[in-house]
């Protein structure tokens, strides 16, 4: 019989499950979607029981479509939506609410506190994050603030947090295990990224208990089985990252300035640092990439919080389109944006900006504008935002950039990767495997095992699907930038007092 690794990615409005081969080749996925909650403007919830229910049945789902046994699995990999905080009790098993989404605004202002207290130099030099709502952190002090007797239970020592991974291993495996790896864990904003553990200082300013955080562990190591409850058979987890870590990973940009660009719900610029950690100058983040036994690779991040939602967001809340893939035909109908500039700013705007007050924006609407120069400009925005990163990420690490290798969803659309090519003068390419998010969970989980032999023997797996070229007039594409600055420029503060 033949063994495959199965991968886990719980996305932020999906989970998937994916089995892959040796030659990491897709042989079945399953995916459902999951309800996002919105119980005020600019809060974002997700039910943690929704989130186990859904994996577990795709799971389950992807096993049955492979027509494989369940003990053909050799190990599972786990990636991840990050920052994402789930609290529960570890002895009922059961989440004292929603999960708070790494999108949710709620603390803004408390992180305006922390800034006017001066702590923003400490937190960026020990956490390499800047302040932000963005983070678990300053959400476990949220719910813990919030939910009625929570503090007392958490001094008893029976409150869990956890950011997706660990709430599903905790699932997965019965209550046994409480983990996070290191990629997960520096997005909390209370890691210490150079001494690789919980800060004390960082949690005693957020008033989180020390006992509710998972161990950290490396991104890649057998950390135990799952249950035989779930498929039938006791399963090796070895493998977790991060779902823009992961990416990262599966892109194999193992090499000291290689960058990707995931096109997910929001879009994730990573650049790998190597054994260093690179302070940002401009406000990028400076994040591990994985840890592969003792050996830490760190990375630069732009985070935009919005990409491919963009997408969604016409399709749900303006129905200009009924499904996602359709956004493609509908901007090729027009040759250019006809002077409509859109920014999507719709939970504020994040590296290099950090404007936890802008806003979405349309831009430069005439009685001629369609609904195709609409879809166009959207399609810019997340070229746009994304170049506004790399061009940030070129000058703090003084690497200049080769390519960007690009995966995720919106990576499939052809006219989304020849404008990220034309605004950034360089070669974008895509590779034939785009799941390379949970593709870099796979290979995480199958080196702890020994399913691959090495690191070396995965770089020969990954292949070029597509190469887009710049293309465009300079001239015209200066234009598009200038008009996008003055947009973005407008759209920050909007909700500020």
């Amino acid at each position: 019989m033949g063994k495959y690794i199965l991968s886990l990615d719980a996305g932020t409005t999906s989970n998937r499950a994916i089995l892959f081969n040796h030659s990491g080749e897709i042989i079945s996925v399953a995916q459902q979607e999951f309800e996002q909650i919105y119980p005020n403007p600019g809060w974002v919830e997700h039910n943690p029981e929704t989130i186990w229910e859904t994996q577990l049945k795709v799971m389950r789902e992807v096993v049955e479509k492979a027509g494989i046994e369940a003990n053909q699995i050799d190990a599972i990999g786990i990636t991840n939506q990050r920052e994402t905080a789930v609290v529960w009790n570890r002895e009922t098993g059961k989440p004292l609410g929603n999960a708070i989404v790494w999108q949710d605004r709620r603390t803004a202002n408390y992180c305006d506190e922390l800034k006017a207290g001066g702590w923003e130099q400490k937190i960026a030099e020990k956490t390499g994050l800047v302040i932000d709502a963005y983070f678990s952190g300053t959400k476990i002090k949220w719910i813990l603030d919030n939910n009625e007797h929570a503090r007392e239970v958490a001094a008893q020592g029976k409150l869990a947090f956890g950011t997706v991974d660990s709430w599903l291993i905790w699932k997965l495996t019965g209550g046994r295990q409480h983990i996070t790896d290191v990629s997960n864990a520096c997005r909390t904003m209370v890691y210490n990224i150079h001494q690789l553990k919980w800060d004390n200082e960082l949690l005693e300013l957020l008033d989180i208990p020390a006992n509710m955080l998972p161990e950290v562990k490396p991104s890649s190591m057998v950390y135990g089985n799952t249950t035989s409850e779930w498929l039938g058979v006791e399963i090796p987890i070895s493998g977790i990252a991060g779902d823009q870590q992961a990416a990262m990973f599966g892109q194999m940009c193992l090499n000291e300035g290689m960058v990707k660009n995931t096109y997910g719900t929001g879009c994730f610029v990573m650049m790998n640092t190597g054994e260093k950690p690179i302070a940002s100058k401009h406000k990028l983040l400076t994040t591990i990439g994985w840890q592969i036994g003792d050996k830490v690779t760190y990375a630069l991040e732009g985070s935009i919080f919005i990409g491919g939602a963009v997408v969604q967001w016409l399709r749900d809340q303006l129905g200009i389109i009924k499904s996602s893939s359709e956004i493609e035909g509908l901007a090729r109908q027009v040759s250019d944006n006809g002077g409509v500039v859109f920014v999507q700013g719709f939970v504020g705007l994040g590296a290099p900006h950090w404007d936890q007050y802008a806003t979405g924006a349309i831009i430069g609407l005439t009685r001629g504008t369609g609904k195709a120069h609409i879809a166009r400009a959207a399609l810019e925005a997340i070229a746009l935002r994304s170049m506004e990163v790399i061009n940030t990420m070129v000058i703090d690490s003084g690497i200049s950039l080769n390519e960007l290798r690009v995966d995720g969803g919106a990576a499939v659309n052809d006219l989304l990767m020849q404008i990220q090519a034309d605004s950034i003068n360089t070669t974008v390419v895509r590779p034939k495997v785009t799941e390379t998010t949970a593709l870099g969970a796979a290979y995480l989980a199958g080196l702890a095992t020994g399913y691959w032999s090495s690191i070396e023997a995965l770089k020969s797996q990954w292949q070029v699907d597509k190469k887009f070229y710049p293309v465009e007039d300079k001239s015209k594409v200066e234009k598009t930038i200038i008009n996008w600055n003055k947009a973005v420029a407008r759209s920050k503060s909007w909700t500020s007092q």
